[in-house]
């Protein structure tokens, strides 16, 4: 399992989903994005995201205003 980050850090909705959806498409299934957002609506839009696309949200934390989303290829 391979680990690719994603900055979105500054970007708001509905740009960080947006990103990180073109960066799933990208990698293989079971590697994780690890997706960093600034935007306090993402704490809501990636659990929403994952579910509609059937991807697996592992874990969220906030540290220091940085929300960090780690994300595993599911489908």
């Amino acid at each position: 399992m391979t680990d690719h980050p994603l900055n979105t850090k500054g970007l708001q909705c509905p740009l960080p989903v947006l990103r990180a959806r073109k960066a799933i498409k990208a990698i293989a299934i079971g590697d994780t994005l690890t997706v960093e957002a600034t935007d306090p609506g993402a704490r809501k839009d990636f659990p929403a995201f994952c579910e509609a696309t059937g991807n697996r949200l592992l874990s969220v934390v906030e540290e220091e205003g940085i929300l960090r989303f780690v994300i595993e290829r599911a489908a």
